[in-house]
């Protein structure tokens, strides 16, 4: 929910980005893509080394990842995540709690029983597909380097996002995809020295679809700032 103050241009640009699970097939330009990309990468680095790398692909090459991914036989809650670990095994709280009442919103939009297990999967699968996007982007980072560049490029995946709602354009930044590298890798050209950190989808917004209702609550303040003095 929109916090009832006056929002600058920026701060709404913000608060009403969400990721989009459903888009439209009209096209982006590629003017526009590397607009997008070109200004993101504006994001701050440490001795402004700029650590991330961006593969532009459209439907055609989105068409052949899903079919790689598909034809692996691997299924997503089986995959191994040998470059890297994204999420903490096992869950503890706070965050198991938010991850399942995102789960449940989600799939209560889609009508989805939680023991649909079939209905689940199929929609998760369609990550994989950049949910209907025209492009996806795969965000890539050199594995020789530190914690600290990946701080560099959470920032620089954030400006994609951001500068993409200033026009007009809708996104989902995607980890499903990292367990899968090594069948994305041949297709858009990835060397070995990287890692694949995620997918962002980019297009325009359907807007009649129930999944794209969802709106993400956060934790209140009190539970997370401490203000010292």
């Amino acid at each position: 929910m929109m916090p009832d103050v006056s929002l600058n241009s920026i701060d709404r640009t913000v608060y009403e980005r969400h990721s989009v699970r459903s888009f439209l097939a009209d096209a982006v330009s590629d003017e526009t893509i590397c607009e997008i990309l070109s200004i993101a990468a504006r994001a701050p680095s440490g001795t402004n080394i700029q650590p991330w790398k961006a593969y532009v692909v459209d439907r055609h090459k989105i068409d052949e990842v899903a079919a790689a991914i598909k034809e692996c036989g691997v299924k997503p809650e089986r995959a191994t995540w040998s470059d890297y670990q994204y999420y903490p095994k096992p869950f503890f709280e706070p965050y198991l709690s938010r991850r399942r009442s995102v789960g449940a919103a989600l799939y209560k939009l889609l009508h989805i029983n939680r023991r649909d297990v079939s209905s689940m999967r199929s929609h998760f699968n369609r990550n994989f597909e950049f949910f209907g996007a025209p492009v996806g982007i795969f965000i890539s980072i050199d594995r020789r380097l530190e914690v600290g560049s990946w701080l560099d490029l959470g920032m620089f995946i954030q400006n994609v996002l951001i500068v993409a709602q200033g026009r007009g354009l809708a996104t989902c930044p995607q980890a499903a995809f990292a367990p899968f590298h090594e069948n994305i890798r041949p297709i858009i050209k990835m060397p070995d020295n990287e890692i694949l950190v995620c997918g962002i989808a980019l297009g325009f917004e359907d807007k009649s679809k129930p999944e794209n209702k969802l709106r993400t609550d956060r934790a209140p303040m009190n539970d997370w700032v401490k203000i010292v003095s």
